[in-house]
């Protein structure tokens, strides 16, 4: 006999909609509240929007590079955010050891002074005294300026396509609803990091987009669920049919949210500096766009209301013959 995990029954009867005043509230005040967040405390920008330097080294070692000792060795130098990562390449040695090590701008300086990259040089020679610096680069304001705005635009430009596809997919009040919920997702989330000043750097912008993505996918699934039960109940307030489409994808929703964080909450917790702010911003966009997806988006739906006598059909039914449909 198979065994079938069940994080929650197959029918439940939930009303999702008790307290929309209550929930479409606090998501409007989370919104706002992330908002002034933004304005008064600021991002903490990482080395991709502020600009630096970055540091590429070589070193003969047999050994595998420890990343931790290069950070310990370099951090009584107080440089402020340093990111640090190793360079593989299979045209490498196999006892050639390349590490780039990018350092932000410091203050009233578009690069760090030869004076610095001696001193950096100094101190890595205590992990590895044959190391050596093969290459330095730097990134100015302006360029750091223009991926700010290459990162704003993406954003934009993922919401704008998401938009139009709900409402070619639904009707318009559905896209309207979808777009919504995404903009609270992302708002919340940046939010987020400037509350605890995290840093904040293209990885994150990667993840907003990657919230977004997941997001709209739950969403989507509710919303296909809603349209097949509007054709079915053509009788019952749209209130009820909205509830009753939520309580049959919640079984979905809930395996589908509780895998995904056990994964990435598994890489908060074991997966290391490097990607831990990545992580987070993924981790907490899977809660608050799971909370979107039901008490953003459908009470957007239900503000506007629907005109119940045309149900949008699904694009992909006049490919498909239903006499075609093998019956039991």
């Amino acid at each position: 006999m198979a065994f079938r995990l069940k994080l929650v029954p197959e029918k439940t009867n939930f009303d999702f909609f008790k307290h929309q005043v209550a929930t479409f509230g606090f998501s409007v005040f989370m919104v706002l509240a992330s908002i002034v967040l933004v304005l008064v405390m600021g991002l903490n920008l990482g080395i991709d929007f502020r600009g630096g330097t970055t540091i590429r080294t070589e070193a003969d070692q047999t050994e595998p590079v420890d990343i931790g000792a290069y950070r310990s060795a370099i951090a009584p130098l107080d440089l402020g955010d340093v990111l640090i990562t190793q360079v593989y390449d299979p045209n490498f040695r196999a006892d050639q050891k390349v590490v780039t090590i990018r350092i932000q701008a410091q203050d009233g300086q578009e690069a760090i002074s030869p004076d610095t990259q001696a001193k950096v040089l100094e101190s890595l020679k205590s992990v590895n005294k044959d190391i050596k610096i093969v290459a330095t680069e730097s990134i100015g304001p302006k360029v750091s300026g223009e991926l700010i705005w290459t990162a704003i635009w993406s954003v934009l430009a993922a919401v704008a396509a998401i938009l139009v596809y709900i409402w070619l997919r639904f009707e318009w009040q559905f896209s309207v609803g979808a777009v919504a919920a995404l903009i609270h997702d992302v708002t919340v989330t940046v939010g987020i990091f400037a509350l605890f000043q995290i840093k904040f750097d293209l990885s994150i912008i990667a993840a907003l987009l990657t919230i977004l993505g997941y997001s709209i996918n739950d969403t989507v699934v509710v919303f296909d669920r809603l349209r097949e039960n509007l054709v079915k109940y053509k009788k019952m307030p749209l209130r009820d049919v909205m509830n009753l489409s939520v309580n049959e994808t919640l079984s979905r929703t809930v395996m589908t949210s509780g895998t995904t964080l056990l994964a990435l909450i598994s890489l908060l917790v074991l997966g290391g500096d490097v990607i831990r702010n990545f992580v987070f911003a993924m981790t907490w966009g899977v809660i608050v766009g799971t909370y979107s997806s039901v008490y953003v988006a459908k009470n957007i739906v239900l503000f506007i209301g629907l005109d119940r006598n045309k149900e949008k059909k699904d694009p992909s039914e006049k490919f498909f013959d239903k006499t075609d449909v093998a019956t039991d």
